[in-house]
């Protein structure tokens, strides 16, 4: 799938430790028209749909921080490759 065009993956290793946004499972939907983006978040009393535009920018702020500490995707498909190869 990390090969699809439109298919990014961005690995985050262990040495990193703790990161902004870890222990959340958080998917963010982003499209063409920033204004019909939405954040849905899985939480222990269900799941959790935010597209106010202040809820927006704080989890685009936290992508943004993730991303810094991620492996570019070139890199993680390396990892991946080399995870498969050492089964």
């Amino acid at each position: 799938m990390s090969e699809r065009n439109h298919v990014t993956l961005r690995a985050i290793t262990f040495d990193v430790g703790a990161y902004p946004g870890s222990g959340q499972s958080i998917y963010y939907a982003r499209g063409p028209v920033p204004q019909l983006d939405t954040v849905q978040l899985d939480q222990s009393h269900g799941v959790a749909f935010l597209d106010a535009e202040a809820e927006l920018r704080k989890y685009r702020t936290l992508f943004d921080r993730i991303e810094a500490v991620a492996l570019a995707p070139e890199k993680t498909q390396d990892l991946i490759h080399r995870v498969i190869r050492d089964l």
